[in-house]
């Protein structure tokens, strides 16, 4: 890492001095292994790049693959604070951006009014239209702050086109126009992650302003090496076995495959009742830490056990 102005053209037009906070995609790589977190080639690279070219980072993905946590180990790698606005349907502006806290406003109005200072309106509206009165949400808490600071907008396929069209104008200049105090701009840009679900296609605009990653499931040796990594006491013939099954089941028609963190539990699970190979009565009885609907618990016990029972 060095101190020195970022080499890379400034695309944003602002003028600033910010160190890269990785010097190649094998930094990357490593700085997330040493938060257990295993990234191929492709994450440690758009991680890299969304740092040089100064770029959000949209994750797809199927939920459960890891989309929260690479934002989450980023940030631990870093040592930066991390931001999250979890997003939601109906989420709007003062939930996201900022708010005025209506309550404060109404008391100082009152105080001024009665007390002996006997301010007027004019002065009042000055007094309350102030940063003491500001109540800053995630987007303008990572815009504000002058530390450093990953910023996770989480599940943004989940908020309207309106809400998608502020989080854009907000990325795409860093900064926030509050009409009270004027134009608030970026100190330091923040390392920005999004993830989405697809449960809706986002916009263009949307995608454009972004570098790209798609996370799906892992394959089984990753996901044997995740289980290793995250699950103290797991035996490697373990390990290879939990991996297996549950690439099998990823494979059955359910109506929700199981995730990583639900393997990561499972294994726990098997850990904790002592076990250190899996049978086929262990995978019966404890199905139901993997899946969460019955029907795919007995569409898995048919297909896994069947031919055995």
């Amino acid at each position: 890492m060095t101190s020195l102005r970022d080499e890379v053209d400034d695309p944003l037009g602002l003028d600033y001095v910010r160190a890269p906070r990785f010097s190649s995609p094998d930094e990357v790589g490593a700085a997330l292994a040493a938060n257990r977190y295993l990234a191929d080639a492709a994450i440690a690279s758009v991680v890299y790049l969304a740092d040089r070219l100064i770029k959000p980072v949209l994750i797809e993905g199927p939920a459960g693959t890891g989309k929260t946590q690479l934002g989450k180990t980023v940030a631990e790698a870093l040592g930066a604070r991390l931001i999250r606005l979890q997003c939601y349907e109906g989420i709007d502006e003062s939930k996201a951006l900022y708010e005025w806290n209506y309550r404060k406003q109404l008391l100082r109005i009152q105080a001024g009014q009665h007390g002996e200072s006997g301010l007027d309106w004019h002065e009042l509206e000055g007094d309350i239209f102030s940063d003491e009165f500001l109540l800053t949400r995630p987007l303008l808490e990572a815009i504000r702050a002058t530390d450093p600071v990953v910023l996770l907008i989480d599940e943004v396929d989940r908020v309207e086109v309106e809400t998608e069209a502020l989080l854009l104008e907000v990325l795409s200049e860093y900064q926030v126009s509050i009409p009270e105090l004027g134009t608030l701009t970026a100190t330091q840009l923040p390392l920005v992650f999004l993830t989405s679900n697809n449960t809706r296609e986002l916009s263009e605009a949307l995608k454009r302003r972004c570098l790209y990653l798609h996370l799906n499931y892992p394959d089984v040796e990753r996901e044997r090496a995740i289980v290793l990594s995250r699950v103290p006491g797991v035996s490697s013939a373990l390990a290879t076995r939990i991996a297996e099954v549950v690439r099998s089941l990823r494979q059955l028609d359910l109506r929700k495959a199981p995730s990583v963190s639900e393997t990561l539990d499972w294994a726990r699970t098997l850990v904790v009742l002592g076990r250190s190979e899996l049978g086929d009565q262990d995978v019966k009885d404890t199905l139901h830490v993997l899946l969460k609907f019955q029907s795919d618990i007995d569409k898995a016990s048919k297909e896994l056990l069947g031919n055995r029972a």
